[in-house]
This record gives C-alpha cells, structure tokens and sequence, in this order.
C-alpha cells in the first residue's frame, strides 16, 4: 500500500501509521512525509506513529522538520515529537527553534510555545539563557517561568 501507485494520500496514511504504530521502518519515509504535512491532523498521527517507530532517523527528520524556517507554522508536531523523543537532537533544535523565533519580527507563538515547553520538559540547563529571554514576552511569559523551574 505505501509504494503502490495511485494509491489515495488517506489509504498510505493508514498503511503508514499501522505500520510504524507496530515498529516496522518501511513506513518511516511515509510518516515523514505526513509529519511535514500541511493539515495538522495528518501530522499528529504521524508523530505519533513515529514516536513508536523506533527508528534512529526520527530525531534527525524531526529536528529538520522543526528548524526549517521555511516551514516554522508546521513545525509544532515536529517540536512536540522530538520532545517524547528526547533524542540527543531534540535540545539543539528546540533551542535553536526558539531563539530564531524570539528574534524575529513574527514569533509564531504556538510553535515559540511548544519549543519553551519542551525545553522544560526536556531539564537541560542549556536551555537557561532562552528560557530567561523567552519570560519578556507576554505570551510566553507563564511557560517560561514553568520550564525554568524544571530546570532546578
């Protein structure tokens, strides 16, 4: 189903999240394909099948996926993913995520949100400086202060 032609986007979909919800790596291409999706649906049931896929190459599409400034308005499930994951990737491209988007003119709340939340999920006093940088914003203000506190 997921390498037959003319095959419906919904039919590779199910194949796909079947598939890796069982840990069965053909359908990793597939999943990454969803994850960087444009309907958000389609990315939440490919992180979530890719966070029990298992495969070592999440982490990597993950943190491509989610800083990737060309993509940062689909980047929440990509954040949100490698935050379960807590790969070795996941604390460079959240933090890297984040302080591309408190620098800019358009911060992207949700997705500067989800970054701020999964470095305090994450506990890496690497993420301290952002973490304080992230607290000047209003909107960011009560995760920020939340994810430092899990800093210890």
């Amino acid at each position: 189903m997921l390498v037959a032609p003319e095959q419906p986007l919904w039919a590779r979909e199910i194949a796909a999240f079947v598939l890796g919800a069982e840990g069965d790596r053909r359908a990793f291409e597939t999943l990454i394909l969803l994850l960087n999706y444009r309907e958000p649906v389609r990315c939440a049931t490919a992180a979530f099948a890719l966070a029990r896929l298992g495969d070592p190459r999440t982490a990597r599409a993950a943190a491509a996926l989610a800083t990737n400034p060309l993509r940062t308005a689909y980047a929440l499930h990509p954040v949100r993913l490698l935050t379960e994951l807590r790969a070795p990737e996941s604390v460079p491209a959240l933090l890297a995520t984040l302080e591309r988007l408190l620098a800019a003119r358009d911060h992207c709340w949700p997705i500067a949100r989800a970054c701020v939340e999964g470095l305090g999920a994450l506990g890496d006093r690497r993420a301290e400086d952002a973490l304080v940088a992230a607290r000047e914003h209003e909107r960011l203000r009560a995760a920020a202060h939340e994810a430092l506190a899990r800093l210890g």
